[in-house]
């Protein structure tokens, strides 16, 4: 009943996140997938609501601080925002010019929002050098009671992701999820610099705490980068070691030798995997397919498996790659 309920989404992303063992938690699916794109609802419009408040208090106040940190919310915003397209354009069915679907848009939309990152954060670094020179006065006052309000809001949508997610089981809700408390760091920056500026009157400490927050923005604009230019190479799932995989198939009984071995992602959480296998003449190809089938699903958790079974008078080409 589990896995017809799963396939009933069309291809549920879901489907690629549960591996066997957790069809016994007792996770309904359906479930499951709902809480977390209400988690993800939540915590979207409370950042999508901070940022603002941050941007317009930022420009009020005078504060740096409170600019970048509206700039590191518009970067979880953004990812929060990919998590919920990436659920809705899983549900739309692959077309026969598209195979895989929609699910590669939202390694784009992503490759999109880490170079954006990237300009945010040079703004804020060139932003911060003309400040050191000059420190402006910031109403520190303002600042703190606005960063405050971030603060509360992040942890707001924190516990709604906890609450409502499967934190634990999701790579996007996951990462939605360390988003938000780096945020939530954010603003305790900010409210630090508004505090010393409050009772010291340092107004460096502005351009200082932002400066930090401009690096935490580019941490994850270059992770973010990294990891999707990966995928659009097709490279090997971060998660799973190539090496590993060929042993692993290479052990089965009457296989002498894995070749034209393939593994790249689709999109986070759902994996391919392609290769041949030259198999013993006298073995039966259809119970050495259904092993491999078994093992790469169970020990990888890879489903899209494509495994050519060979014996030996069979010929083919010398592939490059």
């Amino acid at each position: 009943m589990h896995h017809h309920h799963g396939h009933s989404h069309g291809h549920s992303h879901d489907h690629n996140h549960y591996s066997h063992d957790q069809h016994h938690h007792g996770h309904h699916h359906g479930h499951t997938r709902e809480g977390n794109k209400k988690g993800l609802m939540i915590a979207l419009i409370i950042t999508a609501g901070i940022m603002l408040l941050e941007f317009f208090g930022g420009l009020l106040t005078n504060s740096l601080a409170l600019l970048s940190d509206s700039g590191h919310m518009l970067s979880d915003a953004s990812s929060l925002a990919l998590s919920l397209v990436a659920m809705w354009f899983a549900t739309r069915p692959a077309s026969p010019n598209k195979t895989y679907g929609f699910y590669r848009f939202e390694i784009l939309a992503a490759l999109f929002n880490g170079v954006t990152l990237f300009l945010i954060a040079g703004f804020i670094i060139v932003e911060a050098y003309e400040r050191f020179l000059e420190p402006p006065t910031v109403a520190s006052a303002s600042m703190i009671a606005i960063a405050t309000i971030g603060l509360l809001a992040n942890i707001g949508s924190a516990f709604a992701l906890l609450q409502k997610g499967d934190v634990k089981d999701n790579v996007n809700i996951r990462s939605a999820y360390l988003h938000v408390i780096g945020d939530a760091l954010g603003s305790v920056g900010a409210i630090i610099a508004g505090l010393i500026m409050y009772f010291f009157n340092w107004y460096v400490a502005d351009p200082l705490i932002s400066v930090v927050v401009a690096l935490l923005i580019l941490r994850s604009a270059w992770g973010v980068v990294k990891h999707t230019v990966h995928i659009l190479m097709e490279g090997t799932p971060i998660t799973i070691d190539q090496k590993e995989v060929k042993e692993t198939l290479l052990e089965i009984d009457g296989v002498i030798n894995v070749h034209d071995l393939h593994i790249w992602t689709i999109t986070s959480g759902l994996d391919s995997l392609s290769c041949h296998l030259l198999v013993e003449d006298d073995h039966d190809s259809q119970t050495i397919l259904q092993q491999a089938i078994t093992t790469i699903e169970y020990k990888f958790k890879i489903q899209h498996t494509t495994i050519q079974v060979e014996k030996s008078n069979l010929q083919h080409a010398e592939t490059e790659v």
